[in-house]
């Protein structure tokens, strides 16, 4: 065998496996414990967007000057967004107090992703299947004296 086919050989298998992989990254979003209800929804549909495309979501709740002694109004934040993601997402890390800001770590949950493909290619099938069944009757067939059979009676 000829080393530069091996290498070639090498470098194709190379960028198939690359190829295959999907790049799995870190999203940040921001929050402050006084956030408005307007910027709380768009900020949790970005998160919520991050996470269907795969990413992972690094929530950040930060404290200035003495809010960082009313913690829990960041955890109650923290906790409405875990809330609102529901089943799309799982908490990797829970939230902690590092210094000046509160953190929490969001993963998409790959079992609900797995299993709403699967109920969707099932729904497919159902559909096909349905609409297989529903093909139109013949017409009922009648004889010379304008009786309809029994049998295509229904």
């Amino acid at each position: 065998m000829d080393y530069g086919k091996f290498k070639f050989d090498e470098a194709q298998r190379a960028k198939e496996s690359r190829r295959k992989t999907t790049q799995v990254g870190i999203k940040e979003m921001k929050y402050r414990p006084k956030i408005g209800p307007g910027d709380f929804d768009t900020k949790t549909r970005q998160v919520a967007k991050f996470l269907e495309e795969g990413h992972k979501v690094k929530i950040t709740i930060m404290f200035r000057g003495r809010e960082v002694y009313h913690a829990e109004l960041g955890k109650k934040i923290l906790d409405k967004i875990a809330e609102q993601m529901g089943d799309n997402a799982k908490v990797d890390n829970d939230p902690r107090l590092d210094g000046r800001n509160m953190v929490m770590v969001l993963s998409p949950n790959k079992a609900k992703k797995q299993s709403q493909k699967s109920t969707a290619a099932n729904a497919t099938e159902d559909a096909v299947a349905h609409a297989a069944d529903e093909a139109p009757n013949p017409a009922p067939q009648v004889n010379e004296e304008g009786a309809v059979h029994a049998e295509d009676e229904d």
